[in-house]
């Protein structure tokens, strides 16, 4: 089925993407700074705080909570928009929020009000994975790693500047120029966007997944909740574990509504790709990991020296110690971008994982002098830098273009849920060392199982990685070199030959030349949307399980709209199904049964015993036809390798037992069939 309006030849190259990618990687680099930096000023603050407005210690830990839970929620629901309506714009509009919260925060001083000031600031950690989409959307492809790099780097950038920062502002000014200082900064932000930043024509169709965001909103609030607040509350308080089982359920609700909606706020199926479900899990263990490096080595600097292991810095000095690790992930960025875009996302993050998981061992017998513990630091962020700056790159080369926003925030969520737990574990872990022969310190044995725990997890991502490392080496480098400007998005339908929308097609879209442009997925209508390289030829490929697949060269019309792709051939498992004598068995029963159990279709034969059944997934199945009537019956191995099988069965006479029952009434005999 044709997709193209005319049949013009032109050439499948396209221009390079605009001018200024440098401006852009900078001025986004540094909005994504500006809303890290906020997360962690506020901490040197929290010791007075209860003091300064008047409440508990244990109210005055909500502001840190609120923020990160904030920035967990906006996170999905925010990427998910910036892909259907605009990525500048969700840009502009976090910015905005960032500022709001910073004009409450800056003169309020009542505890709700702070609170809800660093709810609106938290929502800005929204705007990392949406810039990075932005980046995918905007730049050559030979800059993306680079600025994907230094976007990712942000996070920690604005993490470790931010502690001692806000140390100095409250020690010099007044306390509240902590929070009305990013709003400032968030105004100088969205005056550069709007000046720099142009909004990209990638978006995603369908109306958003108002019900999704809510559900899972409300599920993270509660796991968070409970993650954060445990330490606290007591790991087996009624309301740690009440709000812990309410989230587990409410995902448990979720994920299933996820997969019958057309445009979901997740795309569930997307994110079970082997690929994409690897690059989640190591962004919670290198979460997890980076977290631990930054809350034992605080505490290593912090601890007094008659503890005998501990380097008596105070707050401030500690802070400003921290602070090379964090610059190091700016000036990492470079090389973290060559290696992602030189030998691929999959050997950076394997060679950071390695890096992470060495020395964090190495640091166990050497972190005696403040000396060993910077050093330390550095060389764990080195790996963190690697494998954190190729995290987004993995993903935006496994998901459709028109779903990088999403695929990116929920990637960026679960890095938090990491660093959520990070901070539990460690708190928990402390908590128990804790005695009076301590002097109200943890135990350098609290210490040494911190950094174990953290190789682990960052040998747990070698593991995860190692399957991609070898099929990359497979495969080599030998792919089109073909550059396509992948900025225009076109929308399609996949019917059958009866009329109806085949739902969870696949169609990939290449280049004239066979290089990869972007795939999408149908809904539940059979309709998608992929990006594509402008109004020029691409090759369509369609392919859904059960379906020939089909393929057509054709040019884009400047509409958008694809026509239809029809699939004609449908898959059959088919044959003849005949009784003892030869003759054809009408009306007999044909199953396809799993050889691990259960069964998976079955089907009458016609007046001439034929019968026809939609053909499985690849693999062994078993395939079995009986007639009720006679008893006769007949089975057989079915291999399914993707395309149409026909197999005929002469049914056996019953074996009667001396009884006179049938057959069905004993064990089969060894070997039958």
């Amino acid at each position: 089925m044709s997709a193209s309006a005319h049949s013009s030849t032109a050439a499948p190259g396209a221009p390079s993407r605009r001018a200024g990618g440098g401006l852009v990687i900078a001025v986004l680099a540094l909005c994504g700074t500006v809303v890290s930096l906020q997360q962690t000023m506020v901490l040197p603050l929290l010791p007075e705080l209860p003091e300064l407005i008047g409440t508990s210690t244990s109210n005055a830990s909500w502001i840190i909570t609120a923020t990160l839970i904030a920035g967990a929620v906006a996170t999905p629901v925010i990427s998910r928009m910036a892909d259907m309506y605009g990525k500048r714009r969700m840009i502009l509009l976090t910015l905005a929020i960032v500022a709001v919260g910073a004009l409450i925060g800056g003169v309020s001083t009542a505890l709700p009000l702070l609170i809800l000031a660093r709810v609106l600031q938290g929502i800005g950690m929204a705007l990392v994975p949406v810039g990075i989409a932005t980046m995918r959307d905007e730049l050559d492809p030979d800059k993306v790693p680079l600025a994907v790099a230094l976007m990712s780097a942000t996070l920690a950038i604005g993490a470790g500047v931010g502690l001692p920062l806000g140390g100095y502002l409250a020690a010099a000014f007044d306390w509240h120029v902590v929070l009305w200082l990013p709003g400032v900064l968030a105004l100088l932000m969205l005056g550069l966007v709007l000046l720099t930043v142009s909004e990209s024509a990638v978006r995603t169709a369908g109306a958003f997944d108002f019900r999704g965001a809510v559900l899972l909103s409300i599920a993270l609030v509660l796991l968070l909740v409970s993650v954060s607040k445990g330490a606290d509350w007591g790991w087996t308080d009624a309301r740690t574990l009440g709000t812990c089982v309410a989230g587990l359920v409410l995902l448990a609700i979720f994920v299933p509504l996820e997969l019958r909606l057309p445009n979901p706020l997740v795309d569930i199926r997307t994110a079970a790709q082997p690929v994409v479900m690897s690059a989640n899990t190591i962004s919670v263990l290198m979460g997890f990991g980076m977290f631990l490096n930054m809350l034992v080595s605080t505490q290593l600097l912090q601890t007094p020296k008659d503890t005998g292991y501990g380097l008596g810095l105070d707050a401030l000095h500690a802070g400003l110690w921290m602070a090379p690790s964090a610059a190091a992930f700016g000036l990492l960025a470079p090389l973290s971008g060559w290696v992602t875009r030189r030998f691929g996302p999959e050997l950076a993050i394997g060679i950071g994982s390695v890096i992470m998981a060495v020395s964090y061992l190495a640091r166990i017998p050497l972190s005696d002098s403040v000396t060993l513990v910077v050093i330390g630091t550095i060389v764990v962020t080195i790996g963190t830098a690697l494998a954190y700056s190729a995290l987004p790159t993995l993903i935006m080369r496994s998901v459709p273009v028109t779903e990088t926003a999403a695929a990116n925030g929920l990637n960026t969520l679960l890095r938090s849920v990491g660093t959520s737990t990070a901070s539990a574990v460690t708190a928990a872990v402390f908590a128990a060392s804790i005695t009076s022969a301590t002097g109200g310190y943890p135990t350098f044995g609290a210490l040494t199982l911190m950094f174990v725990l953290a190789a682990v997890a960052s040998a747990i991502s070698i593991v995860l990685i190692l399957p991609f490392l070898r099929r990359r080496a497979a495969e080599g480098d030998d792919q089109p070199t073909e550059r396509l400007t992948v900025d225009h998005v076109v929308h399609g339908r996949v019917l059958e030959a009866k009329g109806g929308g085949v739902s969870g097609a696949i169609v990939t879209v290449m280049g004239g030349r066979g290089s990869h442009v972007d795939w999408a997925r149908t809904d539940s209508a059979g309709d998608f949307s992929v990006a594509t390289g402008g109004p020029i030829r691409h090759l369509f490929v369609v392919s859904a399980e059960g379906w020939s697949p089909v393929s057509v060269y054709a040019d884009l019309i400047d509409e958008g709209t694809l026509a239809p792709f029809v699939l004609q051939e449908r898959l059959t498992v088919r044959g003849l199904i005949t009784d003892p004598r030869g003759a054809p068995a009408p009306d007999a029963s044909v199953v396809i049964t799993k050889r691990t159990g259960g069964s998976v279709s079955w089907v009458r034969t016609d007046d001439e015993g034929r019968y026809s059944l939609p053909l499985p997934r690849e693999g062994a199945y078993d395939l079995t036809a009986v007639d009720r009537d006679s008893l006769a019956t007949r089975s057989r191995i079915l291999t399914i390798g993707g395309r149409s099988v026909e197999v005929d069965l002469e049914l056996e006479e019953p074996v009667l037992s001396p009884a006179g029952t049938g057959a069905a009434d004993e064990p089969p005999r060894p070997g039958s069939r």
